[in-house]
């Protein structure tokens, strides 16, 4: 289903490769037929759990290998956002995961812990399974203040195999509710994102397809930048929903095998 002028692929992940910890097919199969047909790819995944290298050895545990640019998160892209505006040392209170964590200091922030979150320059939050009512607090404390705020993404829900539980954009909610602030958020749909990910991989837009299971981020962010896209059915979105979509998807699949063809 692939047409021949596609010669790159922007893959996501949750609902696309696996629903929490199950696979979706056999990826090992799949992933060497994308390789039979020359095709290059990344992973762009809005999920700002997890580092890179915690994706890659995940991914190697169901047959896939892969080397670490070919992971793109959105902790990666809220990080980048940051160092657009703000210089290396800059303090960062964060509600996030080690996928956050790491990403902003790479770029040489200083992520501060929930005590010293009063000094915060910047406010950056992501889906953080631990967190608690005091890190919601000063967030809020410090976005009322007028302290910059980054989020990784805006998805309300999380796929998993007994169905949608709430996502970062859910968490984020709380933030914004409180304050009435809205962040910038740097994962899909927005650009930054899908602007890593066309870098890492060299390629033109036109000849670059963004596979995805989630209409408004993986389809939206595809079609926002200029790439052709596929919609798989193994996710969040249904065949009724993409198929009154507008702008008009590309291909419309039940899961990625069955795209790879």
């Amino acid at each position: 289903m692939v047409p021949n002028y596609i010669k790159a692929l922007i893959v996501d992940m949750d609902g696309v490769i696996w629903k929490s910890d199950a696979p979706v097919g056999d990826l090992a199969a799949t992933f060497n037929r994308i390789r039979e047909r020359g095709l290059k790819f990344v992973f762009a995944t809005n999920n700002s759990t997890r580092t890179s290298e915690q994706y890659v050895a995940r991914l190697k545990g169901f047959g896939v290998a892969t080397e670490l640019w070919q992971v793109v998160t959105s902790s990666q892209a809220a990080a980048h956002a940051v160092s657009q505006k703000f210089p290396r040392g800059t303090k960062v209170f964060m509600i996030g995961e080690d996928g956050v964590q790491m990403a902003l200091e790479e770029r040489g922030f200083e992520v501060l812990s929930v005590e010293d979150a009063p000094q915060a320059e910047v406010v950056v939050m992501g889906i953080d399974r631990g967190i608690t009512f005091q890190k919601a607090c000063e967030a809020t404390l410090l976005v009322r203040r007028g302290i910059p705020f980054y989020a990784t993404n805006p998805d309300k829900t999380f796929p998993t195999p007994r169905g949608e539980i709430p996502g970062a954009g859910a968490w984020i909610s709380v933030i914004t509710t409180a304050t009435n602030a809205q962040p910038i958020i740097a994962g899909k749909p927005f650009p930054f994102l899908m602007d890593l990910s066309l870098e890492k991989l060299g390629t033109k837009k036109e000849e670059t397809l963004v596979v995805g299971d989630r209409l408004e981020t993986d389809i939206a962010a595809g079609q926002a930048v200029g790439c052709p896209t596929a919609l798989v059915l193994s996710g969040v979105s249904t065949r009724e929903q993409a198929e009154s979509w507008k702008p008009k998807i590309d291909i419309i699949a039940e899961d990625l095998a069955t795209l790879i063809g």
